[in-house]
Order: C-alpha cells, then structure tokens, then sequence
C-alpha cells in the first residue's frame, strides 16, 4: 500500500534535513546544500538516466539564462553591470571578463561570416588606404628585404596571421581605457578594478553592436549589392560605432559614476575621441605585431 502523499512529502522533506557527510569536505551538514563547498546533498535519483538528463537541463538552461539576462542588462541598462558587480550582485549575471571573452568569440564569428574586418586590416588596406599608408610601405619594403621574398608571396601569410592577432589580442584595448577611465573619473572612493570592469564590459557592448551592424550589412549586401571591404563601408562602420558609443557611455557613466551635467558630457566626448583612436591605434599595433612578430 502506498503512503499518503503528505506522509510521503514529509518523509522526503526529513530525509532532506538529516545530517550527511559531505563528499567534497568530508564534514557532517545538516543543510541540502555544503556551506563551505556548495556540494548538494546526493540523491537516489541522481544516479539514474533521469537525473543525468535533469542535470544537463538544468546546466543549459542556467547558462543560457545568466548569458541573456547579462547581454539584456548590457544593452538595456548600460553601467548595471557595473554597479552589480561592485554591490556584489554576481549570481544573476556572468562574471565581466568571461562575457568579455563570449562576446569576443561571437563577434569575431560574425565577423568571419560577414567578411568584413573591423580590428584586423588587410595588408592591401594598410599598403593603399590607410592613414599611415606610406609609412606601412616603407616598413613592409624593408621587411620584404629581411625576409627574402616578395609581396605576392608574402601578402596571404600576413593576411591570414593578422586576423589571428586581431583576436587574441583585442584585449589590449580595454587596458588603456580603464586608465583613461581612471583619470577622468577618479575621486569619490572608487577601487581600480571599477574601471577595469567598467572598459570590459563596454568592449563587450562595441563588439556587441557592431555584431548587429555587420548582420545589416550583411543583409545590405544580399539585396543590393554592397561590397562590405569598401572604404567607405569601412568608414561608415566607424562612425555608426563612434555614434553608438557616445550614447552608450553618456548613459553608462551616468550610471556607474554617477555624473551629471556639462562635466558628464566633456568626460564622455573625450571617452569617445579615445575609444576611435584606440581603434585605428589597434590596427596600425596589430600591424606591426604581425609584420615583425608573426
């Protein structure tokens, strides 16, 4: 005969609260969860197929919502994710520098995809269109001559390490923000690291957005022909990227800092003069990683 199903709850709920040891530390808890380690108390369900599938759910799903719900707030809320970090409010949200580093994977995927290069340059685009074209030149000239070879034979080896340095590096950019960050907005008792998790998490907005721009792009240029390598293709890309990132910071940094006013606004158009320097410095850095590192 069967128990009654509130004998059966309250049976399951006593034998939820009996004391066991904790297999990670060895200690008696009298709790569903391990205080010290976070271990969960095992169950006779956890060992069958079932729980195996329930686990993987659960997994995913927990994943899943702590990645929508940090993109959301990024994009929704900009500085939230400063000041929930700062307050300690980690749970609900991925941590800055693992976001920072999904986004920069999504990012550059679409960017693969999409076939149009925003931190890393062609060496054809260095050689012809650049600003410092002329000097790129010159460095390549000489480099040819070290080297040995030619520039036919050349260019795709650079192209295609270019692209890899553009990666892994991008990361360089967010360290001479937050010390920009830190000068400008300094005062008012604020740790470093703010500044830090402040610059990672607005890269990962720009890679962000410029995810969405390169989809539309993409779109353009399946209905009406665009060439996404263009020039002015490439000039538009930067400044639909300085236009979205002036608003981002105004409210970021009114957000996160707390500032107000003319002073908010001098801060921010001097934010966002260096995040387009920092963009074109990054391309002229990674070229010369590439052409005497790679």
């Amino acid at each position: 005969m069967g128990l009654n199903p509130t004998l059966q709850s309250l049976t399951c709920r006593m034998a939820a609260s009996a004391p066991w040891q904790c297999p990670t530390c060895k200690v008696e808890v009298a709790t569903p969860y391990c205080a010290a380690c976070g271990e969960r108390r095992l169950q006779p369900g956890d060992l069958k197929l079932s729980g195996l599938l329930a686990q993987i759910a659960q997994s995913m799903s927990s994943v899943d919502g702590r990645l929508l719900r940090t993109l959301r707030s990024l994009l929704v809320a900009p500085g939230e994710l400063t000041l929930a970090y700062l307050q300690g409010r980690r749970k609900p949200f991925i941590a800055p520098f693992p976001f920072f580093l999904i986004v920069n994977v999504a990012f550059f995927a679409v960017q693969s995809f999409s076939g149009n290069a925003i931190f890393s340059t062609a060496l054809a685009s260095h050689l012809q269109v650049q600003d410092w074209s002329a000097l790129a030149r010159a460095l390549v000239d000489r480099r040819l001559q070290d080297l040995g070879t030619t520039l036919a034979a050349y260019t795709p080896l650079f192209d295609q390490a270019v692209q890899v340095n553009a990666k892994s590096l991008v990361i360089l950019m967010t360290l001479p923000f937050a010390a920009l960050l830190a000068v400008l907005l300094r005062g008012g008792g604020r740790p470093l690291v703010m500044h830090l998790v402040f610059s990672l998490l607005f890269y990962a907005f720009l890679m962000a957005w410029l995810c969405v721009l390169l989809g539309v792009l993409f779109l353009l240029t399946a209905l009406a022909g665009l060439d996404l390598r263009s020039h002015a293709v490439d000039w538009g890309l930067f400044a639909s990227l300085l236009g979205a990132t002036a608003v981002y910071l105004y409210l970021a940094v009114g957000r996160a800092y707390a500032e107000e006013g003319l002073p908010r606004a001098l801060k921010v158009a001097l934010l966002t003069l260096a995040v387009g320097a920092g963009i074109l410095g990054y391309r002229f850095t990674v070229f010369l990683i590439t052409l005497y590192w790679s």
